[in-house]
């Protein structure tokens, strides 16, 4: 581990690196970014047993901090993760490249000719807790977007990420790009985020992922801007006139497909006209180790149901466990997500298309869905490649905070000597 004496020189010293290396970023080819990130995919395959001997170091660890069961569940590396990660990689070097596109493009009846093009943020920090992955996410998506990354992973994850990103680091050196493009924090140091939540001198943007206790205290320290989501209180709402068998099994894949990601459904709202359907819903996830909680509606239709408190309704569990809510129809729904959501993502279970279509208007998540799982919530199940985080704000970015996300714009302008009267 590197000598930390100095935090805060250690620090200037990777941001004045990831600035020289971002100036370098904003003119390279598509083809030397596609190359870094193809070469950086066969290194994670090449390199799957040293990185899953420095994960079970990682897992030892966090066993002895007495992590919960979700949270060494994102630790935990295997080979079809290491592959998952290696195949995220090659999916965002085949995404169209955004730096430079025109977006739009107009004349001026006094001849001027603009252009909005995409161009890169900068510097990008990434403060995450436990999961390793995100060092090969958020890395190579910052990459793609022509931005220079600084990685400050939790202190669990921290032979893994040093792992994986010295498969990164060969993926850049291979295609002549410079080392500086992605690096992380070489130490636990915790003292290294509240200096990185003040360099503004040298990062453009942080990304926070992690639990509610990180995300607010970057919210409430950080003098540079943010994409954040402060938790994942995710709804699926079953109506009456829904397919059995679809709200079933949506449930149960919302709910418990991997407890301990944000896109997980917390709440499930049942709609009164759909109470019959519940016994078989609840069983479902019963069978599946699940712990459901009720109001007194929903254990009257099952016995299995427990009994939920008022704060089970702004719970994000993180675990196999779901509160369960009785609605009176869609606008009692909206006001439930409304009062007690994130703003993250939000699933109906319908038949009727115009409730389906009132569900997608009236619910103001960043992601709102129909006749689809929760889990769906992420950049690389929308096509856009791994996503480096979800934001629930609204400003700039809003939902999964892919390539695009993680560009600007500019304005190029060009005239024949026209002078402002």
């Amino acid at each position: 581990m590197t000598d930390t004496a100095d935090i805060p020189e250690l620090m200037r010293r990777i941001g004045e690196a990831a600035q020289g290396a971002a100036r370098q970023l904003t003119t390279a080819s598509t083809a030397a970014k596609d190359a870094a990130l193809t070469g950086a995919a066969q290194a994670l395959r090449r390199n799957q047993n040293r990185i899953l001997s420095e994960n079970a170091k990682d897992m030892a660890y966090g066993g002895d901090k007495g992590l919960s069961a979700a949270m060494l569940d994102r630790l935990a590396l295997n080979e079809d993760r290491i592959e998952a990660m290696a195949a995220g990689l090659d999916d965002i070097a085949a995404l169209p490249d955004p730096v430079g596109a025109v977006t739009d493009a107009w004349d001026r009846p006094n001849g001027l000719q603009i252009e909005r093009r995409r161009t890169p943020l900068g510097v990008i920090g990434v403060i995450y807790e436990s999961r390793p992955n995100v060092t090969a996410d958020a890395g190579a998506l910052c990459l793609k977007a022509g931005n220079a990354a600084i990685l400050r992973g939790g202190s669990e994850s921290f032979h893994s990420s040093g792992a994986i990103l010295e498969c990164l680091t060969e993926g850049l050196k291979d295609a002549g790009l410079p080392d500086a493009a992605i690096q992380r924090v070489p130490t636990r140091d915790r003292a290294c985020v509240g200096e990185m939540l003040t360099m503004t001198d040298h990062i453009d943007v942080i990304v926070p992922r992690g639990g509610k206790s990180l995300i607010e205290r970057v919210s409430a320290e950080s003098r540079v801007p943010l994409f954040k989501h402060l938790e994942g209180i995710c709804h699926t709402y079953v109506t009456g006139d829904a397919d059995p068998d679809m709200a079933e099994s949506i449930v149960v894949n919302a709910k418990m497909r991997r407890t301990g990601i944000c896109g997980s459904t917390e709440t499930l709202l049942i709609d009164r006209a759909a109470l019959p359907m519940l016994t078989r819903i609840v069983g479902a996830l019963v069978d599946a180790g699940c712990e459901v909680r009720g109001d007194a509606e929903a254990q009257d239709a099952d016995g299995r149901v427990i009994a939920a408190n008022d704060a089970d309704w702004n719970t994000e569990y993180l675990d196999s466990i779901i509160s369960v809510r009785t609605v009176d129809g869609l606008d009692a729904a909206v006001a439930h997500i409304a009062e007690h959501g994130s703003s993250h993502t939000e699933a109906i279970v319908t038949e009727n298309a115009e409730t389906a279509e009132a569900f997608l208007n009236d619910v103001d998540s960043a992601i709102v869905m129909v006749n689809a799982s929760t889990q769906f919530a992420d950049g690389g199940e929308f096509g856009m490649g791994a996503e480096i985080g979800i934001s629930t704000g609204k400003l700039h970015a809003r939902g999964p905070v892919g390539l695009e996300q993680l560009t600007s714009m500019k304005y190029v302008v060009r005239g024949t000597g026209q002078c402002r009267p």
